[in-house]
């Protein structure tokens, strides 16, 4: 019989009071966060006559399968980390996963179709490309995670999907702060850009990881008093 983690009472991370209302405070954050940059993006490429959307006119079904796909994904990505610990209600987290694939899905074919017509350098071109690949691989860990019952695994992994899907929020973020230092946002910075604007916070969540999960052993280890060195 297939045990489902999500209704064996696994415990939630950050279960304790005060745990629980950083963590709603930081995807509260999140949320608002993500809801601005889809705003903006909205209204960037929402004008027909807008010399943004100038650039993807004879590619705009590409672009707004992109746009529809991504916007889903952050905002779906999001609730799922609010859900993760109704465990009465393990459905309602399931479904809002399942829709959240999707839409990085549909997100990742505009993305494919954009990279194979745009006329960009080959640099950003295989840039974005590698932030596709990324998520994939990212996203694949975490379902194969969940799908063997490994909870724990399939939160850590997701949330390192979640933070490839805020790669473009990341990326935009970098550019502005980039050209308003007096860089060039030449062809070689963009790509570098996009590479680091998920490439670091998956870094930094792998450091932050280990270091968590190194701490947390030592301290059982010495209730247990048995020397971790």
């Amino acid at each position: 019989m297939r045990v489902d983690p999500m209704r064996e009472g696994v415990e939630v991370a950050g279960s304790r009071p005060v745990a629980r209302v950083a963590w709603a405070l930081l995807w509260l954050a999140l949320a608002a966060f993500a809801a601005e940059f889809v705003r903006h993006v909205y209204l960037k490429y929402a004008a027909l006559e807008s010399p943004a959307y100038a650039m993807f006119l004879t590619r705009r079904g590409w672009l707004w399968c992109h746009l529809g796909g991504g916007a889903a994904g952050i905002s779906l990505g999001t609730l799922q980390f609010a859900t993760q610990g109704w465990r009465r209600h393990a459905w309602v987290h399931r479904w809002l996963g399942r829709a959240y694939f999707v839409g990085m899905l549909v997100a990742m074919l505009g993305a494919t179709g954009l990279i194979a017509t745009s006329p960009a350098p080959m640099a950003i071109r295989v840039a974005f490309a590698a932030t596709e690949a990324a998520w994939l691989v990212v996203a694949s860990a975490g379902l194969v995670a969940i799908f063997r019952g490994q909870v724990d695994r399939h939160r850590r992994w997701m949330v390192r999907a979640y933070l490839v899907t805020l790669a473009p929020v990341v990326f935009r973020i970098a550019l502005y702060a980039a050209v308003g230092a007096g860089m060039v946002p030449s062809p070689g910075t963009i790509a570098a850009l996009l590479w680091a604007s998920w490439a670091a916070p998956l870094l930094i969540h792998v450091t932050g990881s280990a270091i968590a999960n190194a701490t947390h052993r030592n301290a059982r280890l010495a209730g247990l008093g048995i020397d971790a060195g």
